[in-house]
Formats: C-alpha cells, structure tokens, sequence
C-alpha cells in the first residue's frame, strides 16, 4: 500500500515501544516486510495472485495458515515446538531470545475459485478475506476460509498412502517350470505356496506345478507407507448474504461460528451448510434511512453466548445469544464521546472501527479505528482504559486523504498470547507495537 503521507519523515517513533534503556538491555528484532511467501529472484516481479490476503495462528501457535489473493490457502508448522514452553516462560519474563520461532511450509490447497453471479451480473474474485481456525480432533487440522460471498469448511490430514508390493515371482522360473510341469506327466496334489505332493491332484489339466512348488513366489505384502496431507472441503456455506463478507469467527462451544456482512450478522452450525440463523439485522425499511453498518464481529472466546460487533459509527455492541433470537438490543456498548466542539466532517469518518479483537481471557476487546488503536474492559464501558495514537501525524492532511480515498483503508489489530503488546498495521511498511497496560 502506497504511503499518503508520500514520505517517512512526518512518522512517528513506534508506539509504545519503551524506553531508550530498555532498547538497548535488549537486542532489537529485526522486521523484514513480505508480501509473498517464498524466494524471490533479484527483481522479480511480485504476481497480484501469489499476495497474502489473509493470515491466522491457531490457539497453540504451532500452526499458521495465510489465504492469497489467488484463493490458496498455505498452511505452516512450528519447527521449535520442544522449545515453547520454556520460550514462553522467558516471554512472561521479558527475557530476551535468542531464538526466533520457525516454521515450515506444511501443505497448501485452492480454497476458492472464481465465480460469477449470474442474478446480480457480479464477478466474485477468488482472494482470501478471512482464515479462522476450528477446534481440531484425531490429530487432523480444521479451518474456515471465506472470500467475498462463500463459507467453506476445510478439513487437513495425514493419509496413510499403502503400496502393496509386487509379487515377487521370477518369470523365468515360472516359464521354465510351467514349461517342465507341462511336459511332465507325474501327477502331485497342492501344497501351501504352490508346493505339491505325491498325492494325484491337478489344479487343472493344463497346469502343472514343478516339485516343491516355486520358491519365488511370494503373497503380496503391503510395503512401507508413505504420509500425505490431504485437504478435503467438508462443507460449502453459500448464498446466505447479500453484501460481501467482512468477517467470520469461530465459537468456543466448537459447534457454531458466525459470519457478517455489512447489514447483517449469521449464525451457523458447522455440520449444517443449508440453513443459518439471522442474529443481528440493521437494515432498515428503507435504505435511505441507514446511516450505519456492521464492520466487524467477534466471538467471546470463552463464553459461547457472548459476542461483539462493531460499527462504522466507533461502537461496540456486546450482544448475548440467551437473550433473544433476533438480537436487535445490546447488553453493553461501548463508545467514546466527543470532545464539545470537535466535530468536523471527518470525524465520523475516521471514527469507524476497522477491526475489533478479544483479549485470550475474553476480559478486553482492542478496537481499531483509522487513527487510533483503543483498548477497552467489558467491565467499564464509559471509555476506553488506553489509547494509542497511530495516525495523529496525519490528522493536518485529512483532507487529502479524503480525495484520494486513503481515509477509507482499513487496518486490523490483535493482541499478544499474553494480553501484554498489541500491534496493527500502517503505511509505508509501517508496525506499530504498544504495551497494553492490563
């Protein structure tokens, strides 16, 4: 994404990075941007389809799946997985490491293809809007990837592939005994392993087996098995929204999760792909009335009856599934105030949420707007407990951001393992990583 601010210079220092003697107690970790997976020759060129659209640990970390704008989804695996648990120790520590995590490239499939809606006349591309993944089970790896109109639930393996051995039987043995038996008039019964008696038997009248059968011949024995992952589409959940998906997460219970577009939030059932659950809906009769949209949704990760969503307005409404199955009412929500005399016209602009985030223990939720990252606690809902400035820099130069869109980029956030760093995105290659003071 190109820089609005067209250079570096105005940018601040990170965010919340610590203090100068705290830089040098511990050695810097170097950053290096990529859009692409793979080795790249000097000068290649970067192909649209091959850049990463969409990334997602799992719970445990050992696992990495990143969608592409081409509809492949490539998954990686921890290398150093002996080593985590005393890695996380030294994390709570905030002891330094001198070993970076590494993973592997593990397996790849082509989750979505182009489409075309034929009733609305719309191309649907193939790219990765969101990777979530499912709880796992018999050792498989289980997640959902979606782009703009269509769900699809993956499931990936290890198959055991069983090669059966070629009967090892000497063709000229056989040709020379078939041959010997042939002209041999004695008459031997059978014997286990094509061996024979002195008993009269035939197997029939043409066949003749040779005197202690042929020791060449061998059952077929399955040989060594070789492992594949394989990558099966469990199930396809489609047509079941009418704008393009901004979001999928994931229940606690295992059993559902939920997908949301601009207007609407959908509750579904993994093993069911027909029918889903209208649980959120703000259309109002008549468009020219609405004057907000859903742009994000979020699971609780431990209370499988909570969730949040958040608006193009700055607010989150935390919803909880007991109470209604139309949850038209929040039970909380969260938003700050204005300052008197601050509005301008872009304040409803950049106020809208862009992503929202729980913390692991479900207590916080990060929330990421155009200029700033808020942290805010379910239990106090009359203001954010902290914020970040990103992009107050920008704040003098709002008015070009709004003539060539750049105003209207969206940026996502999340929160470390251990609730105590966050971090989002920016221009020009830009990490901006903070403490969170919880």
């Amino acid at each position: 994404m190109m820089n609005p601010d067209g250079g570096d210079g105005d940018r601040p220092e990170a965010a919340g990075a610590g203090s100068s003697s705290a830089q040098q107690e511990h050695p810097t970790m170097e950053w290096r941007f990529a859009q692409v997976f793979g080795e790249r020759a000097a000068g290649e060129d970067v192909q649209e389809v091959d850049i990463i659209s969409a990334i997602e640990f799992d719970k445990s970390g050992d696992h990495l799946a990143t969608g592409d704008r081409g509809g492949r989804v490539v998954l990686f695996e921890r290398t150093d997985a002996r080593d985590n648990a005393s890695r996380r120790e030294m994390e709570r520590q905030d002891a330094p490491i001198t070993r970076h995590p590494e993973f592997r490239y593990k397996s790849e499939f082509q989750s979505h293809e182009p489409e075309f809606d034929y009733l609305k006349s719309l191309e649907i591309e193939e790219k990765i809007n969101k990777i979530r993944w499912c709880q796992t089970a018999n050792n498989s790896l289980s997640l959902l990837s979606t782009n703009d109109k269509t769900i699809k639930y993956w499931k990936v393996q290890e198959k055991k592939v069983k090669q059966v051995s070629v009967m090892n039987l000497d063709s000229r043995s056989v040709g020379t005994g078939t041959t010997s038996s042939a002209s041999t008039s004695s008459s031997r019964g059978l014997l286990p392993n094509g061996g024979c008696s002195d008993k009269s038997s035939f197997l029939n009248s043409d066949i003749l087996f040779p005197p202690g059968g042929y020791p060449s011949l061998r059952l077929p024995v399955v040989a060594s098995q070789d492992v594949n992952l394989v990558a099966r589409c469990r199930r396809v959940y489609a047509h079941a929204h009418d704008y393009h998906i901004n979001s999928i997460s994931t229940n606690s219970d295992g059993e559902t999760y939920i997908s949301a577009d601009d207007l609407r939030i959908n509750l579904w059932n993994l093993e069911i792909n027909n029918q889903s659950f209208n649980i959120v809906d703000v259309k109002p009769p008549n468009m020219e009335d609405l004057t907000e949209v859903i742009t994000c949704a979020e699971f609780h990760p431990t209370h499988c009856n909570t969730l949040a969503y958040s608006s193009s307005k700055g607010s989150i409404r935390l919803i909880d599934l007991r109470q209604s199955a139309l949850c038209d009412n929040h039970s909380k929500i969260f938003e700050e105030h204005e300052a008197p005399g601050s509005r301008s016209f872009f304040t409803e602009i950049i106020a809208s949420i862009s992503d929202i985030k729980f913390s692991r223990d479900g207590r916080y939720i990060l929330s990421r707007d155009y200029m700033t990252l808020k942290l805010w606690d379910l239990n106090m809902d009359s203001g954010p407990v902290s914020t970040f400035q990103v992009h107050e820099h920008l704040r003098p130069k709002l008015c070009d951001l709004y003539e060539n869109d750049s105003i209207f980029d969206k940026f996502e956030c999340c929160l470390s393992g251990d609730g105590l760093r966050v971090a989002t995105g920016s221009y020009g290659y830009y990490l901006a990583l903070a403490l969170s003071y919880i």
